[in-house]
């Protein structure tokens, strides 16, 4: 509500309160709405940045939407954006809700390769995700 409240006022929305409005709906597992907004930054020509995707791959995921979160990883390996641990745990998660154990395997090896950092989380999920 105040985000779009922003809109018809004289302030103007950028990356950091695109960032605050699409992690709050992270956190309250609106999915949609929050891809909804990522889609919009571009529309706007608003710069998305690592937190951005963060946040949009984690909304997929707490909602186990892996494919949208998938393609969101992946675009991120197209654009300037180097992963990082919390966005392959929000994928290797996106897996493991799924049931997606060979994805979610993968995409842990991908780290070492990636030479990205391994953490309790990434462990805890891959784990999870064989046992299912």
């Amino acid at each position: 509500q105040l985000f779009r409240e922003m809109a018809d006022s004289r302030f103007e929305r950028d990356t950091i309160t695109y960032n605050a409005a699409v992690r709050a709906f992270e956190k309250s597992l609106q999915w949609v709405q929050a891809l909804q907004l990522f889609c919009e930054m571009a529309d706007s020509h608003v710069e998305r940045n690592l937190i951005t995707y963060n946040a949009a791959v984690s909304a997929c995921e707490k909602a186990e939407q892996w494919v949208q979160a998938l393609q969101l990883f992946r675009e991120m390996a197209d654009s300037r954006f180097e992963r990082d641990t919390i966005t392959y745990n929000a994928a290797v998660r996106a897996f493991e809700k799924s049931l997606q154990w060979v994805q979610a395997l993968q995409l842990f090896c991908e780290m070492a390769d990636s030479h990205v950092e391994r953490n309790l989380i990434t462990y805890n999920a891959a784990v999870s995700a064989c046992e299912k």
